[in-house]
């Protein structure tokens, strides 16, 4: 008896052991929040970009919030896939987050192809605007909906422009006949050749090598990405038609979003609404420094008077916006800032 008694002892202070150790991991897991994590985030561009600012805010400010809890890795150079894998491989749930331009969305979301719309905003602050407001988030939603990604937040790509290897743009019929790479949207390939070119769609991480090789003539890009990508030394021409303002959805896998606790989500969603104004700071100022960088490395320059730019693709408007969401492009057209 004293035996099985001293047996009995022994297994209920083990037990008593174990569930105190037990008790002291949950409480330090409830106290923290949730599980330590480190997220995989893919951007197009590489380190110093516009794209990585915003990255590297935002993994500041997640770590603040969580105590280091919570992290990222940055993955640069569409080191994960091009901009339309990323965005499949966050809806099923194999890629944690990224930045995308909003031309491999429309296939989702009919309504983002407005963002491929030439002249449809008059100005960065007009964008803004738009994008903060219930339209950017009615936007979110129908993402978050079709695609299966969490928009977290709309940061910037930036003002596109048209570089190419064969003239100076000061008119739309110069453009007549010049090789141009498209995103792969439709409205954007409609537009460049109701502009004159030969517009072909082609997966970005082809572009450099495809204009290096002279496949291409042409692309369109903001001036911070020209740099960035070193199109300077494959493109002689800069030419600023500044024809879309293309905005850079910051995503999540809404798969992954939703299966996070209540603080996590709050302070990932908090940190990209800080992130996004110090991007969108970044983007501003990398295009006046890019610019005159641009120039210093040899491209030549053209400032082209817009209007005739403008009515060149009024057809373009015609064609797209019933098919769009026309009630949805007069609302950012006419939006009051």
């Amino acid at each position: 008896m004293k035996k099985i008694w001293g047996l009995m002892i022994t297994v209920v202070i083990s037990i008593v052991l174990m569930a105190g150790c037990g008790g002291q991991e949950s409480g330090a897991n409830a106290e923290g929040g949730g599980e330590q994590r480190v997220f995989d985030v893919s951007l197009p561009l590489g380190e110093g970009s516009h794209h990585d600012v915003g990255m590297k805010k935002f993994k500041e400010e997640l770590e603040r919030l969580t105590d280091s809890r919570l992290s990222v890795k940055l993955h640069y150079n569409n080191e994960l896939g091009g901009e339309r894998e990323v965005v499949e491989g966050m809806g099923i749930n194999t890629i944690d987050m990224g930045v995308a331009s909003t031309g491999p969305l429309g296939s989702f979301v009919k309504d983002v192809y407005m963002f491929d719309l030439p002249y449809l905003f008059k100005d960065v602050e007009h964008a803004y605007a738009v994008l903060d407001s219930e339209i950017g988030e009615d936007l979110a939603k129908k993402i978050e909906e079709q695609a299966n990604v969490k928009v977290l937040s709309w940061m910037e790509n930036g003002v596109r422009h048209e570089t190419n290897n064969v003239r100076p743009i000061k008119t739309p019929d110069d453009l007549k006949g010049i090789k141009h790479r498209t995103q792969e949207s439709e409205v954007q390939v409609d537009t460049w050749r109701a502009l004159g070119t030969d517009a072909t769609p082609m997966a970005w991480p082809e572009v450099y090598t495809a204009l290096q090789q002279g496949v291409i003539d042409s692309q369109e890009n903001p001036i911070p990405t020209i740099l960035d990508v070193r199109f300077h030394e494959v493109q002689k021409y800069l030419n600023l038609t500044g024809h879309v303002y293309s905005p850079l959805p910051f995503m999540m896998s809404k798969q992954l979003f939703d299966s996070l606790p209540k603080e996590d989500k709050e302070a990932i969603l908090k940190a990209a609404k800080a992130a996004t104004p110090v991007q969108r700071e970044a983007s501003q100022k990398q295009e006046q420094e890019a610019l005159k960088e641009l120039e210093e490395k040899g491209m030549e320059i053209t400032q082209p008077e817009l209007k005739p730019f403008i009515e060149k693709v009024e057809p373009v408007y015609e064609k797209w916006a019933p098919n769009i969401n026309e009630e949805l492009i007069n609302r950012v057209r006419d939006f009051k800032y």
